[in-house]
C-alpha cells in the first residue's frame, strides 16, 4: 500500500481558483448594480421597495387602480390605504385599461406594460412604433401653440383612443392603434399576434375606433390628391380571420352590446348592424336574404301572418295608401 503526502497548494495552483472567484464576484456585483429593466419601480405604502410578490398577494378585485401623477397606484377598497405604486423612470403613465384581471398601462414614451394587481408584478413590456409621436402630436396644426396642460390632456385623450382591450372569455387581448400602424397583443404574455398598416393614401383613425368583447373595429380615412375619398372599417380578431368593409369618409361605429355594433354611413345609407362574434352583418327580417341569414335581429323575426291575425281586420284608414304613407312618416320621425 503506497502512501502519498497531502498536496501542497502552491501560488501557481491557487491562481486559477482565485481567478474564478474574482469573476464570480464581479458578475454578482454587476448583477446587483444592473438597472431594473425599462426603469420599473414598484414600491409599497411607505415608498420603500415593495416586498416580494409571493408575500403580498391579494385579490385584484379588492383593489382600486388609478393613474396618479407619473404612474399607477393601487388602493385597498375596504380601507382606502395605498397598497403599492408603479413608476417608470423618465416616463409618465397616461391611461389604464383592464384586460381580464390584469392592468394595461400606456406610457408617454410609447411603451405599453401589463401589471398583475394582486401581487404587483410587471408581467411584460411592449414598445409600439410611432405611438409616442402620436401621443405628443408634434408637428400637427396648432401643436406649437398648446400649453403644457393642453399637451398633457391631448396625450391622455390619445392614449385612451389608442388602447383597446378585448375581454374575450378565457383569453383577453389588446390592440394598440396609431394612424400608421395597429398591433394586436395577447395579454397572457404580451406576444405580438398581428401588425397591420393601412393601404396607401389611408390612415387609421384611433379616435373613431371601438371594441367589443370579440373584436376591435378601426375606421380609416383615405385621400386622393388631398380630397377625401371612400374609406372603410377593418375588424380584427385573434381567434379567427378579420373582415373589412368599404364606407364613406366619415362613417361612425357605435357599440350596441358585447358583440354588436351599428355602422352609420351618412344620411342616405341606412344604418346597418354587424355582429362581431358571428363576424357577419345582421339581416333584416323582410329582406330577400332573410331565410339564409347568418345573423338575425336580436329580437328575432316573428310570423307575419300571426301578427296580422292578432291585429284583426285592417281599418279603413290603414287600407288607404295615402294614410299608410303618412303614418309611416310620423313613425319614422
Amino acid at each position: 500500500m503506497s502512501w502519498k503526502p497531502p498536496r501542497v497548494l502552491t501560488p501557481r495552483s491557487i491562481l486559477p481558483a482565485l481567478a474564478v472567484m474574482l469573476v464570480l464576484a464581479a458578475g454578482a456585483a454587476a448583477h446587483a448594480n444592473k438597472p431594473v429593466p425599462f426603469g420599473d419601480r414598484v414600491a409599497g405604502p411607505g415608498d420603500a421597495e415593495a416586498t416580494p410578490v409571493n408575500s403580498q398577494s391579494v385579490d385584484s378585485a379588492d383593489l382600486d387602480l388609478k393613474v396618479v401623477g407619473p404612474g399607477l397606484e393601487a388602493y385597498h377598497k375596504k380601507t382606502g390605504e395605498r397598497a403599492w405604486t408603479y413608476r417608470r423612470e423618465g416616463a409618465e403613465a397616461l391611461y389604464l385599461a383592464m384586460a381580464g384581471d390584469n392592468a394595461i398601462v400606456v406610457w408617454d414614451d410609447g411603451l405599453v406594460t401589463s401589471v398583475r394587481p394582486g401581487d404587483h408584478e410587471v408581467r411584460w413590456h411592449r414598445a409600439v412604433p410611432g405611438l409616442a409621436d402620436y401621443l405628443r402630436a408634434d408637428g400637427e396644426p396648432g401643436a406649437d401653440k398648446r400649453t403644457d396642460a393642453e399637451r398633457k390632456e391631448t396625450a391622455k385623450l390619445r392614449a385612451a383612443a389608442a388602447l383597446h382591450t378585448v375581454q374575450r372569455a378565457g383569453s383577453p387581448w389588446l390592440a394598440v392603434v396609431t394612424p400608421n400602424l395597429t398591433m394586436g397583443l395577447r395579454d397572457a404574455d404580451g406576444d405580438l399576434r398581428y401588425n397591420d398598416r393601412p393601404s396607401n393614401g389611408c390612415l387609421y383613425d384611433p379616435l373613431r375606433t371601438v371594441h367589443t368583447d370579440w373584436a376591435v373595429l378601426i375606421p380609416r380615412t383615405c385621400t386622393s390628391g388631398g380630397v377625401p375619398v371612400s374609406g372603410g372599417i377593418t375588424g380584427y380578431r385573434l381567434d379567427s380571420n378579420g373582415w373589412s368593409t368599404i364606407t364613406g369618409p366619415a362613417a361612425t361605429v357605435k357599440v350596441l352590446d358585447s358583440s354588436r355594433v351599428e355602422i352609420t354611413d351618412g344620411p342616405i345609407v341606412p344604418p346597418r348592424i354587424f355582429d362581431t362574434k358571428a363576424a357577419a352583418p345582421e339581416t333584416a327580417c323582410t329582406g330577400l336574404d332573410a331565410p339564409f341569414a347568418a345573423v338575425r335581429p336580436k329580437d328575432g323575426c316573428g310570423d307575419p301572418s300571426a301578427a296580422a291575425t292578432e291585429a284583426g281586420p285592417a281599418s279603413p284608414a290603414a287600407a288607404d295608401p295615402a294614410a299608410t304613407a303618412t303614418d309611416g312618416a310620423v313613425a319614422a320621425q
